[in-house]
């Protein structure tokens, strides 16, 4: 069986914006909008992040995400894949222990047509309460000053997510 070919969507010369941020290149890229406090999480697979937009009333959702540059579902090698599926669910832990709500969700897109705007791999995870409106899809920008703090927040619930299930929290970098 051949598999079904796809390219890039990145344009030429692309910086990436999480790897400035993974990698902690400095200065960031003009067009990055992410800030160093953003960064909670990372270790040799993968890193996760506060977004730069919150969807509804709601601010503070995460992103897990590869260290190294992969842009796409398609490109994420087993242990990749798998390091995220468990890192997402430790995210979304330590989500119920720092903020408490009443659910949460995950997604993810791949291409323009999948509603993919940066072009490396990223799972979102949502805290989620009841009439939330996140799949109306009311972006805004949330301030830096207020992603630092939940980035602090949701580190420290994640440390303490990881020591409780036995994990190393070395990769811990805010909280």
């Amino acid at each position: 069986m051949t598999l079904p070919a796809w390219a890039s969507h990145a344009p030429a010369g692309y910086a990436c914006p999480f790897c400035e941020l993974a990698t902690g290149v400095s200065p960031f890229s003009a067009d990055n909008l992410c800030a160093p406090g953003d960064l909670l999480y990372r270790d040799e697979l993968v890193s996760v992040l506060i977004a730069c937009d919150g969807f509804g009333d709601h601010e503070g959702h995460a992103m897990v995400i590869p260290t190294a540059h992969l842009e796409s579902l398609y490109d994420l090698p087993d242990d990749v894949n798998a390091a995220i599926a468990v890192m997402s669910r430790l995210v979304a832990l330590a989500m119920k222990a720092a903020w408490r709500p009443q659910g949460t969700s995950v997604r993810q897109h791949n291409e323009p047509a999948g509603n993919q705007h940066v072009w490396h791999y990223h799972l979102h995870v949502f805290p989620r309460w009841e009439d939330d409106n996140l799949y109306r899809q009311l972006r805004h920008r949330v301030p830096v000053d207020v992603r630092a703090l939940k980035a602090a927040e949701l580190g420290a619930a994640l440390r303490g997510v990881l020591l409780a299930e036995g994990r190393d929290a070395s990769g811990v970098v805010a909280g």
